[in-house]
């Protein structure tokens, strides 16, 4: 299975996690790995749409990988959605590229998991809070698979990356 993987972190110089995520998806065959701050810094105007598209080319699953930053995507993946995934290509007429493919979010939260409850302060679960992203795959026709999500993160020392890692790694390399 081809992935392409879309990574995002409004401040790279202070993640570790997402960093080795990222050089966790870069070792998988098969995937594609493109940053897009390491690519295009925060100009969302920036982006090269039309690299970004091709990108999608034969690939059969999409994994975005990224911080849950304030309960949403980061600024940056934002902003590539709105640019890249357009009408005619995605969705509407003739917009068919992303249909058929499969969609995966892979996240990190800085808050426990009980906090990602409905218990917990936000009183909604990490799969309510990424309802937005599992509603645009739907849309453009894309098959929605389990997120993965990895919580505690800011208090997370060196000693978790190799368990967030092998988690990711398991993933991407299946079938």
């Amino acid at each position: 299975m081809k992935t392409l993987a879309i990574v995002s972190h409004p401040y790279a110089s202070q993640s570790r996690i997402i960093k080795a995520l990222q050089q966790t998806a870069e070792g998988v065959d098969n995937v594609i790995v493109r940053n897009l701050e390491a690519m295009y810094g925060n100009d969302v105007d920036a982006i090269d749409v039309a690299a970004e598209q091709a990108a999608y080319d034969g690939v059969d699953r999409v994994v975005f990988i990224y911080p849950t930053h304030w309960f949403n995507l980061t600024p940056m993946l934002k902003g590539y959605l709105n640019e890249v995934w357009q009408y005619g290509w995605a969705f509407g007429a003739g917009g068919d590229a992303l249909k058929g493919k499969s969609l995966m979010v892979v996240t990190s939260a800085g808050a426990s998991p009980f906090t990602y409850s409905h218990e917990g302060l936000i009183q909604s679960s990490m799969d309510e809070v990424l309802s937005p992203m599992k509603a645009s795959a739907l849309y453009v026709g894309m098959n929605w698979l389990p997120p993965l999500a990895f919580y505690e993160v800011a208090a997370a020392n060196r000693d978790k990356l190799p368990q967030f890692s092998q988690a990711l790694a398991q993933v991407l390399s299946a079938a």
